[in-house]
This record gives C-alpha cells, sequence and structure tokens, in this order.
C-alpha cells in the first residue's frame, strides 16, 4: 500500500516593490492638484497670448478695428527681418545689456561679500542693498529724471559746483546711456546681491576656519574659496541678468522716451510703438516672435554650454 505525501504549494514570488524613488499613486494625484492652478494660470496667461501672437503675425490685424484682417503670410515677417529700425533696436538692448551686466554681477558679487564679512549691522547692510529693487520703476525714472534735469537737478549742480562741464543726460545719446546705466544699477542690484547673498550662507564655516588656520587672510578666503565655490550661482546670475537686461523697456521709455532720436529705444519700445502707436498689431505679433526667438536661442545655447561643461567636468 502507498501512502500519498501531499506537496506543499510552491512559494509564490513576492510581488515588486515599486522603486523607492517612484511616487505613490495618492503623491503623484496629490502633486497634480497642487500643480493645477499654475498650470490654468500659466496656459491662460503665458501660453495663450503666446499662441495668440502666432496667430496675428500671419494677418494685416490692426488694433483699431474687430477682427484678424487680412491674411498676409510671411510678409510682416519680411518686413520685420528688413527693417533697419527693427536692428537699430536690437543693437539698442544689445548695447544696454553689455552696459549692465558686468557691473551688476561684478557689484552684487563684491556686495554680497563684504555684506558676509561685516560683523554688526549686517542686517541693515542687506536691507539698504536690496531695498531699491521693489520701488515700482516709474518711481525709479521720476527720482532719477528729478537728478538728471538740467540746472535744477542734483547732479549737474554737483557738476557746476566742483567746475566740471555738466554732461546732458536728457539731450544726447552718450549722456542718455550714461543716465539710464545708472539708474539701472541702483534699482536692480539687490536682486542679484540677495541670490549671492544665499549662496555666500551655503558655504560651510568650516572651510574658512580651516582656511584661517592654515594662514589665509581674509582676501585670499575670498579669492580661493569663496569665488569658486560659488561659480554656479555666478552662471545662474549671469543668464539672469542677460534675459533680463534684454528685456528692457521701462526705465528707457519713462526716462527717455527712446531718445534724442530713438538713438536710445529698445526692441520692446520698438514693439510697443509699431503695435500700439502706429496701430500694427499683426506687425507687432511678428516683431515679437522674431525677438523671442532670439532670447530662446540665446537661453538654449547657454543651457547647451552649461550642460557640456557639466559632462566635461564629470568625465
Amino acid at each position: 500500500m502507498t501512502t500519498v505525501v501531499p506537496t506543499r504549494p510552491a512559494p509564490t514570488a513576492p510581488a515588486a516593490a515599486p522603486p523607492a524613488d517612484r511616487p505613490s499613486r495618492s503623491e503623484r494625484r496629490a502633486g497634480a492638484l497642487l500643480t493645477a492652478p499654475f498650470l490654468v494660470i500659466y496656459l491662460l496667461f503665458l501660453i495663450g497670448p503666446l499662441l495668440v501672437g502666432v496667430v496675428l503675425s500671419f494677418f494685416n490685424t490692426t488694433t483699431v478695428k474687430s477682427g484678424l484682417g487680412d491674411w498676409v503670410g510671411l510678409s510682416n515677417y519680411t518686413e520685420v527681418v528688413t527693417d533697419p529700425q527693427f536692428w537699430d533696436a536690437m543693437w539698442h538692448s544689445v548695447l544696454f545689456t553689455l552696459l549692465t551686466t558686468p557691473p551688476l554681477v561684478v557689484l552684487a558679487l563684491a556686495g554680497a561679500i563684504l555684506a558676509s564679512r561685516v560683523r554688526r549691522g549686517r542686517v541693515l547692510y542687506r536691507l539698504a542693498f536690496f531695498a531699491p529693487y521693489v520701488v515700482p520703476s516709474s518711481v525709479v525714472a521720476l527720482i532719477f529724471l528729478w537728478m538728471y534735469t538740467p540746472q535744477i537737478g542734483l547732479l549737474p549742480k554737483i557738476f557746476d559746483a566742483v567746475g566740471l562741464p555738466v554732461p546732458d543726460f536728457i539731450g544726447s545719446t552718450a549722456g542718455g546711456w550714461t543716465a539710464v546705466t545708472l539708474m539701472t544699477l541702483w534699482w536692480t542690484f539687490g536682486f542679484n546681491f540677495v541670490l549671492y547673498t544665499a549662496a555666500i550662507q551655503d558655504v560651510p564655516p568650516d572651510v574658512y576656519e580651516a582656511a584661517a588656520i592654515d594662514g589665509a587672510g581674509p582676501w585670499q578666503q575670498i579669492r580661493h574659496i569663496t569665488v569658486p565655490l560659488l561659480g554656479r550661482t555666478t552662471s545662474l546670475v549671469l543668464i539672469l541678468q542677460i534675459l533680463a537686461s534684454l528685456k528692457v523697456f521701462d526705465q528707457i521709455y519713462l526716462l527717455l522716451s527712446g531718445g534724442p532720436d530713438q538713438s536710445t529705444r529698445p526692441v520692446i519700445e520698438y514693439i510697443y510703438d509699431t503695435g500700439f502707436t502706429a496701430y500694427r498689431g499683426g506687425y507687432g505679433a511678428a516683431a515679437t516672435m522674431v525677438y523671442f526667438v532670439v532670447i530662446v536661442a540665446i537661453s538654449a545655447a547657454w543651457y547647451g554650454l552649461r550642460r557640456r561643461r557639466a559632462s566635461s567636468t564629470a568625465a
């Protein structure tokens, strides 16, 4: 007589656990709900106007009559790229970027380093450096316009008091660029200053203590520790400042109105003049798209350069 031995079922393999870095379904649902308001605002006020501008650029749209107008195809773009006034305005935006970006990066770095090494009144210095950034552009333009006004302005009186020739800050091209550059440096210095201040606070104090033990002085610590460790922040500040300077409009428009004789008019003011003063909405939209492509190309080139440098450093 044979005895039948019951067999145990083969153990089933445990279900594979989801990767630790992969969020669960509830977390993904919560993330989608939290980002939904931002996505709605982004689509309505950024992507939506961009698509409308693309459509308008192919029509002879005017801002004094409803409707898109007649279909003109690429003629608006052809007129934009062959208009010397557009390229003059483009050069003015580039010139403003060249005049303001280097000092705004260097001065913000120097100011953040000095403010971080002050023993007393550090909060006061940080507040004083950042405060002008929160002042509206119209108020800043009015203040500096009073300072630049001939005969009654503060700066002309200072030049006259020391016996120096008084520059024409408002009526000349060179004086206009000087005026708007000084105004921009004072007004926007605080944003880059805050970025550098936050980055300096992330540097471990032990690094400075070890350097001091090895005999490194303050200048050597700044040169060999602070500045190299702020390299990534400097890259961020540089690209943000370039993009912000290329999009200049308020201070030049409020202070100089693009003058004298449109010698300081940037691209954004050119688009404003053609779209809202000359009532050529379709042409203004085409000019906007051309300038948008330029900005995106600069951003993409900078991003690709950073990726290549990061990959070469990792290798």
